[in-house]
């Protein structure tokens, strides 16, 4: 069975990405002031408050959105390809570069100048391609939201666990193997959403933007260090060219693609692009995104290159899916690892959550008002809460289902996997070819038009390859796994 921690750390980075642009963007969505009651230089042509930021803040934005997003997954994946791996993280960069130009241009539709701003990826995809192409975005988006909620409840399971048993192994003196059950973690996990679901706008917190940018640069840098230390203490690099072996070669090839699947997930930031190109200050904003995109990716990939091939030298062929799993010691400094990832996917439950919510929420009260109708709660100690029966419910059966689908299959590596290489190709490479083809008027059957369809069929094809390796993979994995027996 594959370690389901595989993709732990390549969603925990994506809490940051969503809760910061929540707050970033806040001040965007405020309601439309009229220019006879304020002054005028405060505001846009569309009534909207003027941004101010900067390259050097676009850029820390997409850097804090995606490093973690993949750090300590990076050295599996890259086990499976062998030390080529690494050229294979620069590909997937140079990739990820060259399609977030395009969507750089997509903020304004037609005219760059004057064409109609979006502010979000679906509002682009909709001025740009409309018709069915944006409910196709908010499809594949919105099951992202939903497959990556589930994957927290796992990843902040499995973190538990692992305090636990390395606390145990520490207290034994390494006399144990301490088999620790995980079933009363998910348990536990679930029950704090369940709380954590009810507080509206949760995931609009300031400091919980804060709080994540903080917990996911400190255990991707504690597994950085102590794969360092590793290697030194190994006085070698270990790794093959050919990567880690399989029982079959089918295994091996199902592998590989798993490992593709998974660095293309570690790049996407694409559907938070627009939002954060809104915060640039006007006219500037199309040029200073595209200088921070090569920055921030540039700085991406070193740390992404350097994390994996560290971590693949320290273990070679065995490197297991989540690098600090392959640590017991010091135990401090392993459970401060385990126990960031922990705080940080907590609140990363309801940045992917919330959203979901409140789209459900929106179109239910718009149907059958009554089902918006709120009561105030008097809570000792605390403000009055406004009881919304229809969000109690809803939001309390969408976390015990989570919970539940959880406890059934805590191989998530793999489902995840599913999600990750279903969302690549739309969302970072189909959407923003065929927006740049339309906004650039590339002609059909033209040279340039065939290069970009090629780049969007090949990336395609990698797409398919990650999504059949991972469902090959649940496969191999429900052959042996009892439902409700999750373990570390």
């Amino acid at each position: 069975m594959h370690n389901p921690q595989n993709m732990i750390d390549e969603i925990s980075s994506a809490a940051t990405t969503q809760n910061m642009i929540d707050e970033i963007s806040s001040a965007a969505t405020t309601t439309t002031v009229r220019h006879h009651q304020q002054d005028v230089s405060l505001y846009d042509d569309e009534g909207r408050p003027k941004q101010t930021g900067t390259m050097w803040m676009t850029s820390s934005y997409i850097i804090t959105a995606v490093i973690g997003s993949g750090t300590l997954s990076l050295a599996w994946s890259i086990a499976q390809l062998g030390w080529s791996g690494g050229l294979v993280v620069m590909i997937f960069g140079l990739l990820t570069l060259y399609t977030s130009h395009f969507l750089a241009d997509c903020y304004r539709g037609g005219d760059p100048i004057t064409g109609k701003r979006s502010y979000t990826y679906m509002e682009a995809v909709d001025n740009i391609l409309g018709g069915k192409n944006s409910i196709f975005c908010g499809i594949i988006q919105y099951a992202n939201l939903y497959g990556t909620s589930i994957g927290y409840t796992i990843a902040a399971a499995i973190s538990m666990m692992a305090i636990t048993k390395t606390n145990c192994i520490h207290s034994s003196h390494g006399k144990k193997t301490c088999h620790i059950s995980g079933n009363r973690y998910i348990i536990w996990f679930g029950a704090i959403q369940l709380v954590f679901s009810q507080i509206p706008n949760f995931h609009k917190m300031r400091w919980l933007s804060i709080l994540a940018s903080v917990m996911s640069f400190t255990y991707s840098l504690i597994g950085l260090a102590l794969g360092i230390a590793q290697v030194s203490e190994n006085r070698a690099f270990k790794g093959t060219i050919a990567g880690a072996e399989a029982e079959t070669h089918a295994k091996k090839v199902w592998a590989i693609f798993q490992a593709l699947g998974n660095i293309a997930f570690a790049y996407s930031f694409s559907d938070i692009l627009i939002e954060i190109q809104d915060t640039i200050k006007s006219p500037l904003k199309v040029r200073a995104m595209k200088r921070a995109i090569n920055l921030s990716i540039a700085t991406t990939t070193t740390f992404y290159v350097l994390c994996g091939c560290i971590g693949y030298g320290a273990f070679g062929n065995s490197t297991p899916g989540n690098l600090l799993t392959a640590f017991d010691k010091p135990f401090w400094l392993v459970d401060i690892a385990n126990l960031t990832l922990l705080i940080q996917l907590a609140g990363a439950y309801q940045v992917y959550s919330q959203p979901l919510f409140a789209f459900i929420e929106e179109r239910a009260t718009k149907k059958w008002e009554i089902l918006g109708k709120e009561h105030k709660v008097q809570i000792p100690f605390l403000s009055s809460y406004n009881l919304n029966i229809f969000r109690l419910v809803w939001r309390s059966l969408y976390v015990v289902v989570s919970t539940l689908i959880a406890m059934l299959i805590p191989f998530f590596n793999d489902i995840l996997g599913v999600i990750g290489a279903l969302g690549f190709w739309p969302l970072s490479i189909y959407f923003p070819v065929e927006m740049h083809i339309k906004q650039k008027k590339i002609p059909k059957w033209s040279g340039s038009w065939i290069l970009l369809q090629s780049l969007s069929m090949f990336c395609l094809l990698v797409t398919l390859a990650a999504l059949i390796g991972s469902i090959v993979g649940v496969l191999l994995d429900l052959k042996t796994y009892k439902p409700f027996s999750a373990s570390l």
